[in-house]
Parts: structure tokens; C-alpha cells; sequence
């Protein structure tokens, strides 16, 4: 269940939003539409009814696309951050990670843990389904995009349009909580493999790339497809690297995150079960 009135917005707050209820589900869903749309490992959604969901701010800046047949996602057309499912009769999906402050909710499971990505493990006890409750078949589906590519990591955002390659193992690999992250992918967390700026070859749809930099950070930013809204990988100049949210592949990469970061930033839902180390910024150098 979810405590009353919250608020939530994008990462470049140009759309902001309120749900003034409680939501009847919350579960992390793993079926790589998901994973593409946030770019991270799981995304995770909060079910309500649509009668205390109300935009506050930036309708114009909302970008639509039909992931599905009749399935709409959206995601603001600045920033890229995802959006609220408002497109599914009298309920609404709300994506947890885009809310603001802490949370008075309990997640209730894993759902399309017959899809989860290869280089992810659950390590916590909650209840996992194969598709959605009550349901023993996938209602998402999806054409893979890279098929016939064997050189490097590849991958692509929803719609196909872009599509990418890693010709390098990633030099690192990490979970991220701080708080832009989660606005940015509005998710738990993310997960990024960290190259060299000429490890990362865009084959395909360059031109269909956003850019967003937040204009409060020295580095941070996000880069996603303009068409469907995907977490793409982004070059950052000044440190001389490429950040690849691992979402946003389409195999195994053969490498899985090394530790998590930004741990002292990190939502209070999000329970971290896993043995890797933790650090409360970055990392040492």
C-alpha cells in the first residue's frame, strides 16, 4: 500500500504529477521493454486508480510511444525520464523511482522474472512470477533488433531505431542510487558499464539521439532516443569515458556490477540483498 498525496516529477522538472491514493500493487517488473524504456535492470511501478492520479505541470513536453500493440509508454521529451502509465483504462501505472522524498510502501514482488536480464540476480525472498499475476504467458512483446552481431557488447532502444556496440570490456560496472539517477531512469537504481569514450560505436539512428544535461551537475546528464524514449549510452568528454546503461543491452555482456555506489543517497524502498560492497559516494580511486 501507498501513503497519501505524493509527488513526483521528471528529471528536468518540466512535468511534475501528484496521486492523492493508495496503490493496490507495487512489483519490480522485469521484461525488457522495461528494461529498455528505464535502462535499468527492473523497473518498478505502483498501481492505483486513475481517479487520484492529476498532472501538475508540463503536459506539452510528454511524448507518447506504442511499445506494445495498444501498450503506451511515455517519457518527457527533454529529459527522457519515464513517465506515468496513464493509458490503461480507469488505473495508472506510476514509475516509483520518479516520486519524491521517502515512502511509506512495501513492494509486493518480481514479475516477468522470464524475461530478466542475464546479467542480474535477485537475492532478495519476495514473490516472483514468471509474467504477471495470474497470467502464464508474456502481454508484451518485442523483435529483437542487433540479430547477426558477434563483435563486441551490443544493444538498441525500443523502437530498434538506435543501435549500438561496445568493442571493449567495460573497465567497470555499477549499481548507481543517487538521487538523479532514479529521476533520470525513474527507477530503483541503475546500472552502467563504465569504457572508453572509443569503445562506444553508434551503427545505427546517431541523429535520433537526445542529449539532456542537468544544468546543477558537473557531469551528470542522460542521452535517449527521441523517438520511444530509451536510456541510451551517453560519452562524457571531460573525464574521457562512456557510461552504457546495461538495460539498454540486448545479450550477456558477460560482466555483471561490481559494487554499488551513492548507497547513502538511495530511496528507502530500495532494500539492497546482495554481497557487493558498498560504498556511500564513489569509489576510491
Amino acid at each position: 500500500m501507498g501513503e497519501k498525496v505524493m509527488t513526483g516529477s521528471c528529471l528536468c522538472n518540466a512535468i511534475s504529477w501528484r496521486f492523492d491514493g493508495q496503490f493496490s500493487r507495487i512489483t519490480h517488473c522485469h521484461c525488457r521493454l522495461c528494461r529498455k524504456a528505464h535502462g535499468s535492470p527492473y523497473a518498478t511501478y505502483g498501481v492505483g486508480s486513475k481517479d487520484d492520479f492529476e498532472y501538475l505541470s508540463g503536459i506539452d513536453s510528454i511524448v507518447e510511444y506504442e511499445s506494445s500493440p495498444d501498450f503506451i509508454r511515455s517519457f518527457c521529451r527533454d529529459c527522457g525520464s519515464v513517465l506515468p502509465n496513464t493509458k490503461l483504462g480507469d488505473i495508472v501505472a506510476i514509475p516509483i523511482g520518479g516520486l519524491d522524498g521517502d515512502l511509506d510502501i512495501t513492494i509486493d514482488g518480481h514479475i516477468y522474472v522470464a524475461d530478466m536480464a542475464p546479467w542480474y540476480e535477485i537475492t532478495d525472498d519476495l514473490p516472483r512470477h514468471d509474467y504477471y499475476p495470474g497470467q502464464d504467458f508474456p502481454v508484451v512483446t518485442f523483435a529483437e533488433s542487433n540479430e547477426g552481431i558477434s563483435d563486441g557488447t551490443h544493444g538498441s532502444c525500443m523502437c530498434g531505431a538506435v543501435k549500438f556496440e561496445i568493442t571493449k570490456q567495460f573497465d567497470a560496472v555499477r549499481h548507481c542510487h543517487c538521487s538523479r539517477c532514479r529521476k533520470a531512469r525513474s527507477a530503483a537504481h541503475s546500472t552502467n558499464g563504465v569504457s572508453e569514450i572509443n569503445a562506444l560505436n553508434f551503427r545505427e539512428g546517431a541523429k535520433l539521439l537526445k542529449r539532456y544535461r542537468l544544468p546543477s551537475a558537473k557531469y551528470f546528464g542522460q542521452w535517449f532516443c527521441s523517438r520511444c524514449g530509451s536510456a541510451m549510452p551517453r560519452v562524457d568528454t571531460e573525464r574521457n569515458i562512456a557510461l552504457t546503461p546495461f538495460g539498454a543491452l540486448d545479450g550477456d555482456p558477460g560482466q555483471r556490477a561490481g559494487h554499488h555506489i551513492f548507497v547513502a543517497s538511495k530511496a528507502n524502498w530500495d532494500l539492497i540483498t546482495d554481497t557487493l560492497e558498498q560504498f556511500k559516494a564513489v569509489p576510491p580511486n
